[in-house]
This record gives structure tokens, C-alpha cells and sequence, in this order.
């Protein structure tokens, strides 16, 4: 059996609802700080949403964001905060070994109900249609708007996995990285949903969407009251690098990437099945040489809608119940719902705690579900738990995608 080699994160760029960077992110996650605000958007009215603030012009010129997409955009922000975070100078690297892989759930609905609006002000007369539609609703947008932006020669995709996306590109990047194809590795996800009446419609015609007279108690997993999901947008794309390669340049290692599973339900479209979810997480723990005990956190998907949540915690509880040394936390109970870009931004929220020892809480539970009372379940306040080791981060999806990464503390 040949030896792997190994594969670490030296970089986070990010944009959530709640902060534009790994520090300001964490620090509200710490302080209990929601990035859920009222929203109203064309066809659908007054909602809540998690919407990002970032500063896009940093990274852009106006001329590309008009050309551009809002995902495309996230998506730059994110590449380019994650390499300056990392001490990456491209121009020191070939750029046809650097590769982008973005996790996505949908892409081009929010350029079409757009386009269908603007040539419905003109009776239809499709003379108004933008020649820069296809090349903004192609799956490979936002990954590609990457490498326009950065000059980037590699391969650069997009994994469309629901909203497991997030851990699926950051699983593409680090298999890329082991098979050889690229040196560097831009992964992750990053979600433009907010901007599409369509989802917020979907999400309503099916009972999912949440509602609460204060918008930043939307979302609330586990809570016994919670009604639905919140909306969200955001990205988080990782600097992923072999262990010697960033070794070799003196890299601050953020965390190694060491066991990974993907699998299916085949079960519903929507409704998620316990016991593939469970064979999920064991199969990457397994993978990483680890058993439950071992995992010190454990990132729930829990969207905080009512049978979803129970369901996971049903294959959580299976795997973890015996565990005295795990907790249990969520981080959409701050941001909500980033779709796409879930998984990624998830798991950044816990990357700190490697290094301050503190597990961040879920918050907004005032009445937890009995059906979602699991062993080592951290609830509205942080838990100071000494030493941090490991991270298992859990992302579903619908038609029964279920994804699982493992990061460990670097050295251990």
C-alpha cells in the first residue's frame, strides 16, 4: 500500500454574515454575535437572511463585478484572503499547479430569474438579453472567476454537492494535491443564495423556511420551537498544501486534513437517512486512524428544521453517545444556512479552537428537543475544554449526499 502524503491548511479566506475574516468570525461566534437580518427580496417580500458585507472592490474592479456573479465574487474574496492569509505570493509558484475547487449547491439561478426580469420590463424582447449570461450561469462560474481574477493556470472547478459542497471541495483539493495534479490548493465553498426569490419559495412551499419575531433567534437547532432554515450567503475557501512542500516554506499549518467520506442515502429526495450518515462518520474516522472517543469536536449540519435535526442527532448519537470526551456544537445557529459554502465556513468556525481551547456553543436553544439531547452538546454559552486535538465537521445534503472531514491540531 503506498503512503499518502499529507495534506494541511495554511490559509482561510472567508466572508459570513457575521465576519469577513477568520479572527472577527470566531470572535462573534465566541460573544454569541447572529448574522441573520431582515431581508426583502423581488417576488417573495420580507424574509430573514444571513447576508455577507464584504468589501468587494478590494479584490475587484466595478467593471468585473458588473460582468461578474455575486457567487464569482464571494469566491474571489475568499481566494484571495485565504493565500494572503497563508504568505502566499503566486507570482513565487507555477500557476499551472495551482488548482481551484469550489464546492456549490446551485449556480445561474439568481443570473436567470435576473435576466428574465430585466427583458420582461421590455415585453420580452430578448435584444435586452445579456450576452454575459452564459459564461455567469455555466457551473464552473465561480471557480473559474478565480482564475480570471488570479491568473491562475491549474485546474479550477466547481463540485456541485448540495449543501455537503463545502466539505466536497475541500475534499477535491486535498485528493488533487495527493495524486500529484497541483502544489497548491484553493477549496472549500461558497454560496450566492439569498439572491434568488426561487429558494426562498422552494424552501416555503415545503414548510422549511423559519420565521421568529426577532430575525437572529431564527435558527435554532435542537431548540423544541425551531421552524425552519435561514437562508444564507457566504464562502470560505482554504490554502491546502503537502505537509513537506509547506514545511519547506516555513508555513504557519493551520490543521491537517486526515480522514474524509462521501456516500449516499438513495433513500429521498429531501429527508436524510440515519444510518448511511452513520456509516459516513465512522468510515472517515476510520480512515483517520481514529475511534469516536477520539473526536474532541464534532461540527453538527443541523439546519433547525424539525425532523432534519432529530434525524441527525439519531446517527450522531449512535456514533458519539458513549464518548465523554466529545462535544457537540453548530455554527448555523449564528450565520444560518450558507448552502454551498456550509460545510467550509463550519468548520472554520472550530479551526481556533486547536489553539484556544474552546468549543463554541449553539446558540438560540431555550427549550432544547428531547429527541436532539445529545451527550456533549455545547448550548448558548462557549466551553473551555483545556485541549482541542481533533474536528470532525458534518455536512449534508439533499437527494442523500452525506460528506465527513477529519482535521487534526498540526503535530500531533
Amino acid at each position: 500500500m503506498v503512503d499518502l502524503p499529507r495534506i494541511v491548511i495554511t490559509g482561510v479566506g472567508l466572508t459570513s454574515p457575521n465576519g469577513d475574516d477568520l479572527s472577527t468570525y470566531r470572535a462573534n461566534l465566541l460573544a454569541g454575535v447572529s448574522g441573520v437580518e431582515p431581508w426583502e427580496i423581488r417576488h417573495f417580500g420580507a424574509t430573514v437572511a444571513g447576508v455577507c458585507h464584504f468589501e468587494a472592490t478590494r479584490y475587484q474592479k466595478r467593471k468585473a463585478l458588473r460582468r461578474g456573479t455575486r457567487a464569482g465574487s464571494i469566491a474571489i474574496w475568499c481566494a484571495n484572503e485565504a493565500l494572503k492569509h497563508a504568505g502566499i505570493d503566486l507570482d513565487h509558484f507555477d500557476r499551472s499547479r495551482v488548482g481551484v475547487y469550489v464546492g456549490t449547491t446551485e449556480h445561474g439561478n439568481v443570473e436567470t430569474e435576473n435576466q428574465i426580469h430585466e427583458v420582461s420590463q421590455y415585453g420580452f424582447d430578448l435584444s435586452y438579453w445579456s450576452h454575459h449570461h452564459n459564461p455567469r450561469t455555466v457551473a464552473n462560474n465561480p471557480a473559474g472567476e478565480v482564475t480570471l481574477n488570479l491568473n491562475i493556470h491549474g485546474p479550477a472547478y466547481c463540485v456541485g454537492g448540495a449543501c455537503a459542497g463545502g466539505n466536497l471541495g475541500l475534499i477535491q483539493a486535498a485528493q488533487m494535491l495527493q495524486l500529484g495534479e497541483v502544489d497548491v490548493a484553493l477549496g472549500g465553498g461558497v454560496s450566492e443564495s439569498i439572491h434568488t426569490f426561487g429558494i426562498f419559495a422552494s424552501f416555503k412551499s415545503e414548510g422549511a423556511l423559519g420565521g421568529h419575531d426577532d430575525p437572529t433567534k431564527v435558527s435554532r437547532p435542537f431548540d423544541q420551537d425551531r421552524n425552519g432554515i435561514v437562508v444564507s450567503e457566504g464562502g470560505c475557501l482554504y490554502v491546502l498544501e503537502r505537509l513537506e512542500d509547506a514545511r519547506a516554506r516555513g508555513a504557519n499549518i493551520l490543521a491537517e486534513v486526515v480522514g474524509h467520506a462521501v456516500n449516499s442515502d438513495a433513500a429521498d429526495f429531501v429527508l436524510s437517512l440515519p444510518e448511511r450518515q452513520v456509516e459516513c462518520m465512522r468510515t472517515a474516522i476510520e480512515r483517520a486512524g481514529m475511534a469516536p472517543e477520539d473526536i474532541h469536536i464534532v461540527n453538527t449540519h443541523a439546519t433547525s428544521t424539525p425532523l432534519g435535526d432529530i434525524q441527525e442527532c439519531v446517527a450522531v448519537g449512535q456514533v458519539f453517545n458513549d464518548s465523554a470526551t466529545t462535544r457537540v456544537n453548530n455554527t448555523k445557529s449564528f450565520i444560518g444556512h450558507t448552502m454551498g459554502a456550509a460545510g467550509a465556513l463550519e468548520l472554520a468556525g472550530n479551526l481556533p479552537s486547536f489553539n484556544d481551547g474552546v468549543v463554541h456553543p449553539t446558540i438560540n436553544v431555550e427549550n432544547l428537543d428531547p429527541e436532539c439531547s445529545l451527550r456533549g452538546l455545547v448550548l448558548n454559552e462557549p466551553l473551555e475544554v483545556g485541549r482541542v486535538d481533533t474536528i470532525l465537521n458534518l455536512s449534508f445534503g439533499m437527494l442523500g449526499i452525506n460528506s465527513a472531514v477529519v482535521v487534526r491540531r498540526p503535530g500531533v
